[in-house]
């Protein structure tokens, strides 16, 4: 069943493969087979809610390999693992280990329950690294929307920022750091959001009427983490977003230069929110393979 799965998926490759190639640079059936899935792995519980994710990692078992996260969209409120699931595919061809990640939204916990999860998750990697083969110098989160937020907000806050569920993390693990981030369209200030002409219903549903809502928010935005020494961050971003401001984009890109943080800010002229063309995405992902080409991050480069 689960090669079957990834059968399926595999046959969908072709359409983001990178510009000049026509087809994937290994065909569905080499991939299928160099590849096992685990799916829906328990990582953590909270809230009598069972946070899962699903693993795609190279044979044989242990091969140790670069790793990307992929966290849905849905802006807190809907949205799953599975729907996401075909962007896994552009890193299984470059030849990634890939974990999909579950967690709370706003119906079972308001924030910040989702970005406690995703930490949890990235834990989870760290503490399975030699079972799975993940290379833990060479993770990369990435995500959609309200999946780039929590992308952003994974790799850019330490224990510090009280997102970790204890001081015991850091006596039992390695620091916890991801090589980069790749955010499509990700909201990087909450606040915005919850007033005025960018107010948006679904970030009034995930703060709901959380005392002091406005502070919570500006603690789960991604803007409020801006520091030097962050890892590479590229942003995806339509210039027609009608639902989270390019703006937000555009502020992130330049507080991040101004911290000397390398980051780079794709525009995709006319773009709305996702649903992108074949060639924008083509271009996207171009762009994608070289942020990790010059990270240091990609396969190859080992």
């Amino acid at each position: 069943m689960r090669s079957v799965l990834l059968l399926s998926l595999l046959l969908s490759l072709a359409a983001i493969s990178s510009p000049g190639q026509t087809a994937p640079s290994a065909s569905p059936i080499d991939m299928m087979m160099n590849y096992t899935v685990t799916p829906n792995v328990v990582y953590s519980v909270a809230n009598n809610y069972e946070c899962k994710l699903d693993v795609y990692t190279r044979n044989p078992r242990g091969t140790v390999a670069p790793t990307v996260i992929i966290i849905h969209g849905g802006g807190w409120v809907g949205g799953s693992k599975e729907e996401r699931v075909l962007e896994i595919l552009p890193y299984l061809d470059m030849g990634f280990h890939a974990i999909n990640v579950e967690y709370r939204m706003a119906r079972v916990s308001p924030p910040p329950a989702a970005v406690e999860d995703c930490r949890q998750a990235l834990r989870w990697l760290y503490e399975h690294a030699k079972q799975y083969g993940f290379d833990t110098t060479r993770i990369i989160v990435t995500g959609g929307s309200a999946g780039g937020h929590l992308a952003l907000m994974t790799g850019m806050v330490d224990a510090a920022a009280g997102f970790d569920a204890s001081k015991e993390w850091d006596d039992a693990l390695p620091t916890m750091k991801v090589a980069a981030i790749v955010n499509w369209f990700g909201i990087t200030d909450v606040n915005e959001l919850l007033t005025g002409p960018n107010r948006q219903s679904y970030a009034v549903n995930w703060l709901g009427s959380l005392p002091e809502r406005e502070k919570v928010a500006a603690r789960v935005s991604p803007l409020s983490y801006v520091r030097a020494g962050l890892p590479p961050v590229l942003t995806i971003h339509g210039d027609n977003d009608q639902l989270v401001p390019y703006s937000q984009a555009v502020h992130l890109h330049k507080a991040l230069t101004a911290a000397g943080v390398t980051n780079r800010l794709v525009t995709i002229p006319g773009g709305r929110h996702g649903g992108f063309t074949r060639d924008q995405m083509v271009s996207a992902y171009a762009a994608i393979r070289e942020f990790l080409d010059q990270a240091g991050i990609h396969p190859a480069n080992r």
